[in-house]
């Protein structure tokens, strides 16, 4: 005997591949939304670990400036002792410079020049004094012209003062530069030592 279906297959195999596309397109959307979120991880991974060594550098450059800064503070404390190392050594080449210029002042004053007072600026000398005439003061000027300590004398001020010493009428202001008497030269030094 002959069977017949007459069960809607067409239906049945409609509402079966409709299931399965269902299926498919689900199990696709699945497969989307966990691609998506293993990229956005993936990328948040990556932004966290820059965001880490940016954190990391940002803190190694705060430790580098505060470095630098004690650097800065060292390099300042040694220019400063270097200043004054080279100010102590100035004052220990020039300690016996003063011994010397008044010396130099004693040996050069002439009969007829009183000094009243000697003024350093530097590495000018200005001295103030009294003259019985205008030739003692040239003269005074030769003599510390060769003297070795000090050079390049000039006149400031000569006048004529009326006043309580009638001896010594003329004020006078010179200026003279300190310098340091070049040491003699090997032949020289020979031939003093022959003479003596």
């Amino acid at each position: 005997m002959t069977r017949i279906n007459l069960l809607p297959w067409r239906q049945e195999r409609r509402a079966q591949r409709q299931k399965e596309y269902l299926t498919i397109l689900g199990l696709s959307g699945f497969a989307a939304v966990a691609l998506a979120f293993g990229v956005i991880q993936y990328y948040d991974a990556l932004i966290e670990n820059q965001n880490d060594r940016n954190n990391y550098l940002k803190a190694e450059i705060t430790q580098l400036d505060i470095k630098i800064k004690e650097i800065e503070e060292l390099e300042k404390k040694r220019a400063h002792l270097l200043n004054r190392k080279q100010v102590i050594e100035q004052l220990q080449a020039d300690r016996s410079q003063m011994v010397h210029l008044f010396d130099q002042l004693v040996r050069t004053i002439p009969e007829g020049i009183r000094l009243n007072s000697i003024k350093q600026t530097g590495t000018t000398l200005t001295l103030d004094g009294l003259s019985q005439s205008n030739a003692r003061v040239a003269s005074y000027m030769r003599s510390l012209e060769g003297s070795g300590w000090m050079s390049s004398p000039e006149v400031s001020i000569i006048e004529a003062k009326e006043g309580e010493d009638k001896l010594m009428p003329y004020q006078f202001t010179l200026k003279v530069q300190l310098t340091k008497p070049k040491p003699p030269k090997e032949g020289e030094v020979a031939a003093e030592e022959g003479v003596s």
